[in-house]
This record gives C-alpha cells, sequence and structure tokens, in this order.
C-alpha cells in the first residue's frame, strides 16, 4: 500500500514529520525575519498584512513561498540520494505541492476572517447612523471577490493535480501487486483487491490525510487569534467566567463529541470488514458459474447470499444508532458557537463585526478538533479495506 508509491514508508514518514517540526521551530525562533539577508525589506516580518488580496504577494508570504521551496527541495534532494523509488518525484514533490494549497486555502480563510470585521463593521455603522455612501459597500466586497477569485482559481489547479497525484498512487499499487500475481491470485477476492480497493485506498487515504492536514493547519493559524478574541468572550454559559474562555470551549465539545462516536460506532469498522469477505465470495462464485456448469448451484448461492444478508442486517442496525447521535451532535454543533457567545452579546460590548469574526474563527478552530468526527464514516471504510489490503499482503511475507 505504502512501499509502491513512498519510499522506506516508514523511514519515510518520520522524517517527514521531524523535517516539518524542524523548519517549524526554525521559522517561529526567526527564520520568518531572514528574508532580510536576500535583499527582503528590512522589518518585513513585523508589517500586519493587509486586509485583502495583497496580502499573498506581501514581502512576508513571497519569503514563506521560497522558504517552502527550499526545503522540499532539500528533502527530496535527501530522499533522491538514498532511495530508488521510481514514485518518489510524485510521492515527495507532489506531495509537497499539495500540502502547499491546503497551507495557502487556511490563508485565504485567515484573509476571509480579517474582513469580517471592516465589512460588518461598515454595515452597523450604517445602520445605527441612518446611511452612508453606498460605494463602500461596493468596494468591501470587491475586496471578498478579489480573495475568492484567487481562492478557486488556485483551488481547480489542485483538484485537477489531486487527481493524477491519487491515480499514480493506484498505479504504483497496481504494479506491485501485479508483480507478485502469480503468489496472490489464489487468495479469495484477489481480483477486488488489486482492481477496486487500490483505488479505493489511494482515495480515501489522500482525502482523509488532505483533510488531517488541513485542520493542524487551520490550528496553527486560528489558535493565536482565538486567544486574543477570547478577551471579549470572559464569560460562559453555565461556567462563568473562564480564562481563554472559547479555546475550551473549542476543546472540550469537540473531545466530547469525538469520544462519543468512537463509541457508538466501534462495532463498524469490523463488520465493513466482513462485509467485503462475503460478498468477494458470493461474486467468485458468479464468476466460476460463468465456465463451469458444477458451479454457482443455486444451493450454494442461496447459503452464500444469506451470508450477505446477515451482515447487511446487522450493518443497517449499527448504523441506524450511529446515525442518530452523529445527527443529534451535528444539530446541537450548529447552535453551540453561538450560545457561547450569549453571556458577551447580553452585555452590549460586542460589534457586528466583531461577533462575526469570533464567531468565524471560532467554527474554524472547533472544526478542526472535530477531525475524527467529520471524517469517522470515511475511517471506517478505510480501516476496512487496509485489512483487507493488508491480509492480501501478507501472502508476500
Amino acid at each position: 500500500m505504502f512501499k509502491s508509491f513512498f519510499p522506506s514508508p516508514r523511514l519515510f514518514f518520520i522524517s517527514v514529520l521531524v523535517w516539518m517540526i524542524f523548519n517549524l521551530i526554525l521559522w517561529h525562533s526567526g527564520g520568518h525575519a531572514w528574508g532580510e539577508y536576500l535583499g527582503f525589506p528590512k522589518g518585513y516580518a513585523e508589517i500586519e498584512s493587509p486586509v485583502g488580496v495583497s496580502r499573498f504577494w506581501t514581502a512576508s508570504s513571497l519569503w514563506f513561498y521560497l522558504w517552502f521551496l527550499l526545503a522540499t527541495a532539500l528533502f527530496a534532494g535527501f530522499w533522491r540520494f538514498f532511495s530508488d523509488n521510481k514514485w518518489q518525484k510524485w510521492s515527495i514533490w507532489g506531495s509537497a505541492f499539495i500540502l502547499f494549497n491546503i497551507w495557502f486555502g487556511v490563508q485565504v480563510s485567515v484573509a476571509v476572517n480579517a474582513w469580517y470585521v471592516p465589512f460588518w463593521d461598515l454595515i452597523q455603522k450604517m445602520l445605527s447612523e441612518g446611511g452612508g455612501n453606498i460605494e463602500d459597500l461596493y468596494r468591501e466586497t470587491l475586496t471578498f471577490l478579489y480573495i475568492a477569485m484567487v481562492a478557486v482559481t488556485l483551488a481547480v489547479i489542485n483538484s485537477f493535480f489531486v487527481s493524477h497525484y491519487i491515480f499514480r498512487w493506484r498505479t504504483a499499487m497496481n504494479e506491485y501487486y501485479t508483480e507478485y500475481w502469480d503468489q496472490l491470485r489464489h487468495v479469495e477476492g484477489a481480483s477486488q483487491r488489486v482492481q477496486e480497493d487500490t483505488m479505493r485506498f489511494a482515495t480515501i487515504m489522500e482525502d482523509l490525510g488532505v483533510e488531517l492536514v488541513k485542520a493542524v493547519m487551520i490550528l496553527i493559524a486560528f489558535l493565536p487569534i482565538l486567544f486574543q478574541l477570547s478577551k471579549h468572550v470572559p464569560e460562559l454559559p453555565i461556567f462563568g467566567a473562564v480564562e481563554h474562555s472559547l479555546v475550551w470551549a473549542a476543546i472540550v465539545w469537540a473531545i466530547f463529541g469525538t469520544v462519543l462516536l468512537m463509541v457508538v460506532g466501534i462495532k463498524l469498522p469490523g463488520l465493513e470488514f466482513n462485509n467485503q469477505k462475503v460478498e468477494a465470495a458470493y461474486r467468485k462464485e458468479l464468476v466460476y458459474g460463468e465456465d463451469h456448469e458444477e458451479r454457482a448451484q443455486p444451493a450454494t448461492l442461496k447459503e452464500l447470499f444469506s451470508k450477505i444478508r446477515k451482515n447487511y442486517f446487522r450493518l443497517y442496525f449499527h448504523y441506524a444508532y450511529f446515525n442518530l447521535v452523529a445527527t443529534w451532535y451535528r444539530q446541537l454543533d450548529i447552535l453551540y458557537s453561538l450560545v457561547v457567545l450569549f453571556p458577551a452579546i447580553a452585555s452590549g460590548k460586542m460589534t457586528l463585526g466583531l461577533i462575526n469574526q469570533i464567531g468565524g474563527v471560532f467554527d474554524k478552530v472547533r472544526e478542526s478538533f472535530q477531525y475524527l468526527i467529520s471524517s469517522w464514516k470515511t475511517i471506517i471504510e478505510l480501516l476496512s479495506i487496509y485489512k483487507r489490503l493488508k491480509a492480501f499482503e501478507s501472502i508476500l511475507k
């Protein structure tokens, strides 16, 4: 699954983590200002980013782009020297490009969140003062439009690239399995493993990986903002005064939901795995029946299908209460961020722009902490595919 596409997977992913942490430490311990040695304006790193699309080509942003490119080149060069995996251009440079696009998408969210304050405060001012200059509204709307145009363009490019990335990963797995086909062909459902499971595994891994990295990056970008905004919400409903109230409110609610769904959904991965096994056995008998008259007899097919029926009915039952709990949690989640702000709103010390900014930041952080909640069904499917492919690969050991 991994060694076909990534060079020495265990060491590779450890090195990715170490290299990312090393670069983060360097960046935040002064590296963000080192661009001055390359001719960037003095003090550029201390200048606050403007509200608008121009924040994407400030000196600070350009220096980060260059830093990211150099860090990726050094990392790729290291693995080029120590490994000859034919797919590592895609697995390293391709992954880096996707990672950069995730980071850029998070920066777009930060830019939109910064735009909330002047835009909504302008609306509040016009409503409270009996009107204003309509051109100011158009100007602020264009600011958002420019940000959105950059974001949408890059998102489309990234979507196109990711499609090719996934297919390359699937190709790598397909080549690996077909190379050992003589050993693997006798495994029940071998054709499904090579044709279908490789495709689904690559797709789901990419989706979950992107969402995980995005969740982490959103936390890195928005948690400091949420810490600052917490001073405007000194009290929480029921609990009263709480330091860093918004941060604690997001963490506690997300942990509660994650643990809840993990408990109620604990049986689902095993049932999904069994489902594929009984489906594969039924399909295999039907395929044999196409070429051999003595196979796929009604009694045999009835017995195999009864196993499918039994497993599906168990899945329906367990998904019923899982979906009930998940749906109720999501419904309460819609109200949660607003209820948290009730004490601060009732005090009358907040502007409309501040409410929208806090709501936006709080929702971003809360959703990031809820990564497992939003992805739990997909994780269940991935675990079942992983178990099937792992059992498939065990033949080669």
